[in-house]
């Protein structure tokens, strides 16, 4: 069976993300506006089979078909970008310093949880870090979907961003880059544990 590898939101894991990691070898793979540092673009690879396939499918496609576009479409921005990013970012070096952020935050967030006694746990993937509304770690989207609890991460992210503390507005992700330095980490650990406490309270 094909083994397909989006990496778009597991290069976190490490330089050349969950595959290297995981020691996979993927027949196609695919990596998003990440390897970009957020600006539109990507890349894909192939096994030498796929890349015929994909080749053959390109040749018999009607004059002007695509097949890739919007924000995926190359340009020289993007591009520079790329670079930038794979030469100065994505780095032994830099990943080891946000891997070991990383794990300190979620270290951090296991620590609340468990003062406090919540059935809720951390999932970690490199320098991304998530809560998850359950005891137990979800094994796939279907499971992570339905312990989420929509009106309490609305309630939470409202409660951080009233302390100064903004999270991406989705899920309960926080992720580590390699400007975020120890005192914020510590910051919003601040911001939740009172939040939580507030919680509490109520």
């Amino acid at each position: 069976m094909p083994l397909v590898a989006d990496e778009t939101h597991t290069l976190s894991a490490g330089p050349g993300g969950w595959c290297r990691a995981q020691g996979l070898r993927p027949d196609a793979l695919v990596v998003g506006k990440a390897l970009g540092g957020g600006l539109p673009g990507a890349a894909y690879g192939f096994s030498a089979r796929w890349a015929e396939a994909a080749t053959a499918a390109k040749q018999a496609a009607a004059p002007g078909h695509s097949g890739i576009g919007t924000t995926l479409s190359g340009h020289l921005a993007g591009l520079a970008a790329m670079r930038a990013t794979l030469e100065t970012l994505m780095t032994p070096a830099v990943y080891a310093g946000m891997l070991a952020r990383g794990a300190r935050l979620a270290d951090g967030l296991e620590r609340l949880i468990g003062i406090r006694g919540l059935p809720w746990s951390v999932c970690r993937l490199g320098a991304r870090c998530e809560l998850q509304f359950s005891p137990v770690l979800p094994r796939n989207g279907k499971e992570a979907a339905a312990c989420f609890d929509e009106p309490l991460a609305a309630w939470l992210h409202l409660a951080l961003l009233n302390r100064g503390v903004l999270l991406t507005p989705f899920h309960m992700m926080m992720l580590v880059s390699p400007a975020t330095q120890d005192a914020q980490i510590q910051r919003l650990l601040d911001a939740l544990a009172d939040a939580l406490d507030s919680l509490a309270a109520a």
